[in-house]
């Protein structure tokens, strides 16, 4: 899990801690922050392969406004929503907005790690088929590896 960057964005400071260094214990490169504003400036920062976002934030940006700027930045980072039983619609929007997935508070750490593990997959393989297209591209034109100004 060396290679594996997440992202934890809660409020709530015990959960954020308590998530960001059990995923650490395991390998992952996991940061936290408390606000949709400071995930945005991180993720400007830093590239991650998944975003774990909750949806209700107090103050500024909610999670969902959030998402919609994440995906502007990394738009092949994998987010999945954290929320409460009374937030499952605003998931759903952001199920449409693009996100991985959802999860229920509270939750159970196996089943975020699961949920983790199917978004870097899904992410890998974008990867992938990105260094792919990008290889039969230049065996098509193996000129392009220069640039024109060269």
């Amino acid at each position: 899990m060396e290679n594996f960057r997440v992202l934890i964005v809660d409020d709530e400071i015990d959960f954020l801690e308590t998530i960001v260094n059990r995923l650490k214990k395991r390998d992952f490169k996991a940061a936290g922050v408390t606000s949709g504003e400071e995930a945005i400036e991180l993720v400007q920062e830093q590239s991650f392969d998944v975003i774990i976002l909750d949806i209700k934030m107090p103050g500024g940006m909610d999670g969902i406004e959030a998402l919609r700027e994440i995906r502007k930045i990394q738009p092949l980072a994998q987010v999945i929503l954290l929320t409460g039983h009374a937030a499952v619609e605003t998931s759903i929007e952001g199920l449409k907005l693009g996100a991985f997935d959802y999860l229920l508070k509270p939750i159970k750490f196996e089943e975020l790690l699961k949920k983790m593990m199917a978004a870097y997959e899904k992410k890998s393989e974008h990867d992938r088929k990105i260094r792919d297209a990008k290889i039969q591209e230049l065996i098509r034109d193996p000129l392009k590896i220069f640039d024109k100004d060269d």
